[in-house]
């Protein structure tokens, strides 16, 4: 398998979208996540720009790592100072990395409008910075910016802008696609003619997506030749985000042949992307390809039939060679393989269950989705569900009634929550009270009193999120509302779901859910 060096981005191209920021202990467990990953090169900021990105690289030197290469990111000299002079390229000499990146201008619009300088002034910028990095002893890889749209403009410029790079001694060059504009078939064209033309260099693809077609460029680059390619962990990047290594990574192993980090490594990526959502405070999107949760999500009851009887009939690659799992959703689509299937990932058995039970559990989710449930993002609900329809299902406690209270001061007072719940467990009653955020975290603070003592698994279980629904807003604030709550215990997580026309009285149903589970799995 022919190798292709993988190049990450995130903490410096990533870290410039919106909404996305690494606090200086992240950045360092991000790469050591990468290096256990298997990149081979971890871009680790603007060295000469900024003390925060100083600061990663003279914090990732503490660090014992196994695989990666940090490199250390900067422009060309500026156009009316010596190399040796400027101040950028003296930071970037002081991270002390082996590897350093530069950019340089490779598209003529850019040199005459934003640089403001000739064209053979920008080709002698680029030179003089490539020898001034090597003659420092540095390894230096040359991107070249808003490179195939400047081959569009004037080929014979852009490759000469290659030319400058690698007399003076670059270890690879980079064809950047900076404004995500270029089709997949013009990549292939483009990269291919610069692959005739450094038939011995090590050629990467740097791209955007902003015509929606950054991993398509990349592959095609791939394709045509390069043998590097750069992006980042989930997409994050500047406006519409950079080429998605999660994305990239599985296409090039599993579907075009490929070595990158290996089948072994590519069993993580899973997991890179969860931690790297987490580190960056950002909500995981379940359709991403490969790793998002409805990547092998089945909900149409001829179709979770076929891949019962084998899962290739509607799944492109095995999803635990991506580190993901299959989910069966149930819904009124569902039918019997749904419900057998959906039982067995929930871990109930229903193996001795006939088919009029399995009609009775259809029928139930069928009429419970008529007022407005839904359990395909709800999984414990759902398992709420089939033990009170098999009559399994048993109480852990009786609520005798509860109340929540919102109170407002002053017109620049915030609003206070505090709800009292009276529950009877195992003989006894409880009476507590709770204050939080909002009534329902309010009511949550309360439930929680009055059950650890007689549950203290109770302790473990925290909402990791809470999500309402409008069913019919024409109702206006008497529309039907649907809550669905996200739970965990620090080993997994599981969603319950309410409905009712008064938003406490939802959340409570979705919340009663979710103790249940915690409480018939820790029996």
């Amino acid at each position: 398998m022919e190798k292709v060096f993988v190049y990450d981005t995130t903490l410096r191209d990533g870290a410039q979208a919106e909404g996305i920021s690494f606090s200086d202990t992240g950045k360092v467990r991000f790469a050591c996540l990468l290096d256990d990953f298997g990149i081979d090169y971890i871009e680790g900021g603007f060295a000469g720009s900024n003390p925060r990105d100083r600061k990663f690289f003279n914090d990732i030197r503490k660090e014992k790592l196994n695989h990666s290469r940090i490199v250390a990111f900067g422009s060309t000299r500026r156009a009316d100072v010596d190399a040796k002079d400027d101040v950028q390229l003296a930071g970037l000499l002081a991270a002390d990395t082996e590897w350093v990146t530069i950019y340089g201008k490779s598209w003529l619009l850019h040199v005459s409008d934003v640089l403001r300088t000739t064209a053979q002034s920008n080709l002698q910028m680029i030179a003089d910075t490539v020898g001034h990095l090597k003659v420092n002893g540095r390894q230096v890889i040359f991107d070249a910016e808003h490179f195939y749209d400047g081959y569009k403009d004037n080929a014979e410029y852009a490759m000469q802008a290659l030319d400058a790079a690698v007399k003076e001694g670059a270890s690879a060059v980079v064809l950047c696609d900076t404004n995500g504009g270029t089709m997949p078939h013009e990549a292939f064209e483009i990269t291919s003619q610069v692959c005739k033309r450094f038939p011995d260099l090590e050629i990467g693809a740097h791209t955007h997506n902003d015509s929606g077609l950054a991993v398509a460029v990349a592959l095609e680059a791939v394709r045509a030749g390069a043998r590097h390619v750069q992006g980042t962990i989930n997409g994050y990047g500047e406006r519409t985000g950079n080429a998605n290594l999660v994305t990239i990574l599985p296409s090039l192993e599993l579907k075009m042949g490929f070595n990158c980090i290996g089948r072994d490594n590519l069993k993580k990526i899973h997991k890179v992307s969860v931690i790297s959502d987490d580190l960056t405070n950002q909500l995981g999107d379940p359709r991403q390809p490969f790793v998002g949760r409805a990547s092998f999500s089945h909900k149409a009851g001829a179709h979770v039939n076929a891949v019962q009887k084998n899962p290739v009939t509607f799944e492109h690659i095995k999803p635990e060679s991506v580190g993901n799992a299959r989910h069966i959703l149930i819904s009124e689509l569902s039918g019997g393989s749904n419900i057998k299937m959906k039982a067995e990932e929930l871990g109930v058995d229903i193996s001795a269950v006939d088919k009029e039970q399995i009609q009775a559990i259809l029928a139930a989710v069928k009429e419970k989705e008529k007022k407005g449930y839904s359990y395909e993002s709800a999984d414990g609900s759902f398992k709420i569900l089939l033990h009170k329809v098999l009559d399994q299902h048993k109480p852990f406690f009786e609520l005798e009634g509860f109340r929540c209270i919102v109170e407002k001061r002053g017109p620049n007072e915030p609003c206070l929550s505090e709800a009292t719940i009276k529950v009877k467990v195992k003989g006894e009653t409880a009476l507590t009270a709770g204050e939080g955020d909002g009534p329902v975290d309010a009511l949550n603070q309360a439930l929680r009193k009055a059950l650890v003592r007689f549950y203290p698994e109770i302790e473990e279980v925290s909402l990791s999120d809470y999500r309402v629904r409008i069913l019919d807003p024409k109702n206006a604030t008497s529309a039907v509302t649907r809550v669905l709550v996200e739970s965990g215990d620090g080993k997994r997580t599981w969603g319950t779901v309410g409905v009712s026309e008064n938003i406490i009285e939802a959340s409570w149903q979705a919340l009663l859910d979710s103790v249940e589970v915690k409480l018939y799995d820790s029996e």
